[in-house]
């Protein structure tokens, strides 16, 4: 059966959500999602949890992760990878080297906000970190808003934290090829993370859908928690264009925090192909 309102991205405390996995299967329940798929960053560790509490309240879900890329000139783009086989070794592998880094990036984060005023903020971010082994903006976002510095976590991005701005470190992730490859190879559906949140030119944007099918990826999020109803319709032009199966995803880090609650998004246009025909058959 075809799901009716499904939510194939969100993060728990795994990574930078503000819910352990079990709490936000729950709320996907309580929100009436059908279909439900947990993509921390980089990192799997909470896929146990949560299909276990899915099982547990008859929610169909679907393994996820959500990579970080990097992109042309220091960008950073994020890949979603759907219903993949969560033991495969060279995922795992590819996944824990992506982490590996995030700390010492941290260290020289927390150096460049000292500069601009914020002091104490490796230590403040780590009070909000559930994975030690996964610390990241969002976390140092919390401790600034915490802080005083900004109201909210969405302004922390846009003043502090984006590129250009004064806490801004780049790092090296994975390159495109490898993430799309480590889905593919653990039996997965690749999926390029809303679209609409990276700082590309429309010519940059296509290279990337061109590069990104080009290597196998196969799926863009049409519907995403932070995308407006232009935005809603020019990825539904690209889906068509470039043969790309269609995702409906809210993003979501936890309530107050994130662009959409749970399950709490519009329907796919017309005329595409969800992603999740890609298993249903």
């Amino acid at each position: 059966m075809m799901p009716a309102n499904p939510d194939l991205h969100c993060h728990s405390t795994v990574s930078d959500g503000l819910l352990a996995p079990a709490a936000v299967v729950e709320r996907a329940h309580a929100n009436g999602v059908d279909l439900l798929a947990l993509t921390d960053h980089d990192e799997i560790g909470g896929l146990d949890e949560a299909m276990t509490a899915a099982a547990t309240l008859g929610l169909r879900f679907v393994t996820g992760v959500e990579i970080s890329v990097s992109w042309g000139d220091d960008q950073t783009v994020h890949i979603v990878g759907l219903n993949f086989d969560p033991r495969d070794e060279t995922l795992r592998a590819g996944l824990a080297r992506v982490r590996s880094g995030r700390d010492a990036r941290a260290v020289l984060m927390a150096q460049e906000l000292a500069k601009a005023g914020i002091d104490g903020a490796y230590e403040g971010a780590l009070k909000y970190v559930g994975n030690p082994a996964l610390i990241s903006r969002s976390h140092f976002a919390r401790y600034i808003v915490e802080r005083g510095f900004a109201p909210d976590v969405k302004t922390v991005f846009e003043h502090w934290l984006a590129k250009g701005k004064p806490g801004y470190v780049s790092h090296a992730w994975a390159e495109l090829h490898e993430a799309v490859g480590w889905i593919r190879g653990a039996g997965g559906i690749a999926v390029i993370a809303h679209p609409g949140r990276y700082r590309l030119s429309a010519g940059e944007r296509r290279e990337l859908y061109r590069a990104f099918k080009d290597c196998g990826g196969q799926g863009i999020e049409v519907v995403s928690g932070s995308a407006c109803d232009a935005e809603l319709r020019e990825f539904a032009a690209i889906a068509r264009e470039f043969g790309f199966l269609a995702s409906r995803a809210s993003d979501f880090h936890g309530p107050g925090e994130s662009y959409a609650d749970l399950g709490r998004l519009p329907p796919l246009p017309e005329g595409l192909t969800p992603v999740w025909t890609a298993w249903e058959k």
